[in-house]
Order: C-alpha cells, then sequence, then structure tokens
C-alpha cells in the first residue's frame, strides 16, 4: 500500500470519530459532553419546634438557695411544659446546660463578692405548634427569665429534600437533551452528577415575647388562649441544585 494511500485511511479514521469527541487540553481525544445545572424549590410549613427557656436565680449569701430557688422554678416549668405536649408524637420536655458560679464586681482594681447565680435551660420539643404562645406565657409566668432558643424545623426533611432532588434532576436531564437536540446528537449517558441541597428556617414573627419582670409575671398568673403571645413560624424553604453532565453520541 503506497503512503498516500495509507495516509488517506489514517486521516479518515481520525476524523469519523471527532462527531462523538472531542481535543482536551492536553491534546488528547475525549468523548463529547453537554453539562448543565437545575434547581428546585419548595416552601414548607414546619411542623416541629424547639424552645429553650433560661431560668436564672441569685441569693446574696448561699448557693445552695439560689440552686433550691432555681429549681423550684424550672421543676414547676418541666411539668406545666410536659402537660403541654404529645410524647405519643416524639415531643419531649428536658433540662439542659445547668451551672453554677460566683459573681464579683470590681472596685478600684479590688475584686468583691456580688452574688451568687444559678442558671439552667428547660427545652421543649414538640409538633403542637400552634401551643407556642402558650407555651411562652405559662413558662413566663413561672419565672423563665429568657428564651435562648426557639427554632422551627422539619420532620420529615430528607423526604422533602429528596423529591427536590428528583425533581432537579429531571429538570438538569432536559436541559441538557434540549441542548443536545440543537447540537444535532442525543444523551449517550451521564458522565457526572452532584448535588447541593438545604435548606433555610425563615425569621420567626413574633410580638409581645418579651419576657415580663418576675413581679408582673405572679400577678398575671392566668394566662388564656385569647391572650397567648402570637407567633408566626413563617415557612421553611428548601432548595436542591443537581450539577450534571452527560455523554453525547
Amino acid at each position: 500500500m503506497n503512503k498516500f494511500i495509507l495516509s488517506a485511511i489514517m486521516f479518515a479514521l481520525m476524523l469519523s470519530p471527532m462527531t462523538a469527541q472531542a481535543v482536551n487540553d492536553s491534546g488528547n481525544y475525549e468523548r463529547a459532553s453537554v453539562s448543565v445545572s437545575a434547581t428546585a424549590t419548595k416552601e414548607v410549613a414546619p411542623d416541629t419546634v424547639e424552645i429553650s427557656f433560661a431560668v436564672t436565680t441569685y441569693d446574696g449569701k448561699s448557693m445552695q438557695k439560689a440552686a433550691a430557688q432555681n429549681k423550684e422554678i424550672s421543676d414547676k416549668i418541666y411539668t406545666a411544659l410536659k402537660s403541654m405536649i404529645n410524647s405519643a408524637n416524639g415531643d419531649y420536655v428536658r433540662t439542659a446546660n445547668y451551672n453554677a458560679t460566683a459573681l464579683y464586681n470590681y472596685n478600684s482594681g479590688k475584686r468583691n463578692f456580688d452574688k451568687y447565680q444559678v442558671s439552667n435551660n428547660v427545652v421543649v420539643k414538640t409538633k403542637s405548634i400552634d401551643k407556642v404562645g402558650a407555651m411562652i406565657d405559662k413558662a413566663t409566668t413561672l419565672g423563665a427569665t429568657e428564651i435562648n432558643n426557639l427554632n422551627f424545623s422539619l420532620s420529615n426533611y430528607e423526604a422533602q429534600s429528596d423529591e427536590l432532588i428528583a425533581e432537579a434532576a429531571k429538570k438538569a436531564y432536559a436541559k441538557a437533551s434540549t441542548l443536545a437536540k440543537a447540537s444535532a446528537s442525543t444523551i449517550a449517558g451521564v458522565k457526572n452528577l452532584s448535588v447541593n441541597s438545604g435548606n433555610a428556617v425563615a425569621r420567626v414573627m413574633y410580638s409581645n415575647v418579651m419576657l415580663k419582670a418576675a413581679g408582673a409575671a405572679m400577678e398575671d398568673s392566668a394566662v388564656s388562649e385569647t391572650e397567648t403571645s402570637p407567633i408566626e413560624p413563617g415557612t421553611i424553604n428548601l432548595r436542591a441544585t443537581v450539577n450534571a453532565s452527560y455523554y453525547l453520541k
């Protein structure tokens, strides 16, 4: 076979696969592909709330008295909240972050004892979102001094997230198919897939949740449902983004 014919055959063999290959940066041939990105979003109402109530007590002479007072208040709040939840739904009340310390002030560079402080948190997690306002008011009335945490969430977050991932994947494939068709090609398989998903809890909209002074709270011991602090949990924004690459033919 003469050199001219051999060169022609080699050129034809190199030319034919270029319909399904591309030259990469190193000069080697690789299969042609298309890369796309698609996002799916959803707004859903939360079905679970977690609230952390702080109980802080002081005594100028005795740590034991401050601790006893704290226990008395915390036990009352624990018992009241326990009666407002449904443990069959996975609701619970627990105590956490117990701390006892002596406080000092400084005068003319000297440290002087001030008082003893005991703090404790009563944490409630419940699906009874409609009772959040009543729980806040009840805990306040019984002596809670601060709300450390108020978070709304989804109990079935994983299932909701999986649905969005599937939706985003379908959108990505549809985009890739459109691009392939426009370039006289078809999808020949998956080259690479990756996903980013997450959620952002909407800021809780509430008013009249500032805790009352101890004296005022005791005067307002009767808390009716019509007087509960209004709490609006808002919605949770779910998002899933799929980055996909497909081979073409």
